[in-house]
């Protein structure tokens, strides 16, 4: 597994990169929002590991941007903020993961590894901000489950368990383009952002039990 760091405090910067190659991760950090936006392109990586709270240019700018150039490798954010806002921001624009820098560092590899296999991790201490940040929208989106496809049902139950659009496609026999417009379609019938949103619908409702 191969994770690019983008930190601009270099005590923790390079302390995450030595953790994470004690644990036989491959790791690169830059030091700055701007550098990581440069290089990103021309790397081959599996994550990127993003800091929120940058002087030159948040966490949230880079994801915005990483999303508007169609970015494929996946986005954790690593902070120390336990905001709704920044929390309900992030996964908003496309974060597969939340972390929190305090979190014991065998926690963080088990969560990088999940992320690499295409769940949606958030911190077990944010779970509750992530609720409460998701409530009125998730009520609002109650009501027009129903009106999902049985395919579309199936989709958002594959969601729910944290599955990658492969192993979706893979799992029901039709193409990952496929499962891209059926996510599409339920984001939209839904009114929700994000498939982190679409899972915590799910789970909450037990819909696909």
């Amino acid at each position: 597994m191969k994770i690019y760091i983008i930190d601009d405090h270099a005590l923790f910067r390079n302390g995450l990169v030595s953790l994470l190659e004690s644990r036989k991760i491959s790791a690169k950090a830059a030091s700055s929002p701007e550098q990581g936006l440069e290089e990103i392109p021309d790397l081959l990586i599996d994550i990127i590991l993003l800091d929120l709270r940058m002087p030159s240019m948040s966490g949230l700018e880079v994801l915005k941007t990483l999303k508007e150039r169609n970015e494929q490798t996946p986005v954790v954010i690593l902070t120390t903020s336990t905001d709704e806002n920044d929390l309900r921001d992030c996964l908003k624009y496309g974060a597969q993961g939340y972390l929190l820098k305090d979190m014991d560092p065998d926690e963080l590899v088990d969560s990088l590894n999940e992320v690499a296999t295409g769940s949606i991790i958030v911190t077990q201490d944010m779970t509750h901000v992530l609720v409460k940040a998701l409530k009125n929208e998730l009520t609002d989106s109650e009501s027009s489950f129903e009106l999902l496809t049985k395919r579309e049902k199936e989709v958002a139950c594959q969601i729910s368990g944290g599955h990658s659009n492969k192993v979706i496609a893979r799992e029901l026999g039709i193409s990952d383009g496929t499962v891209k417009l059926h996510v599409k379609s339920i984001l939209k019938k839904l009114s929700l952002s994000s498939r982190v949103e679409v899972a915590v619908m799910v789970t909450e409702k037990g819909y696909c039990k």
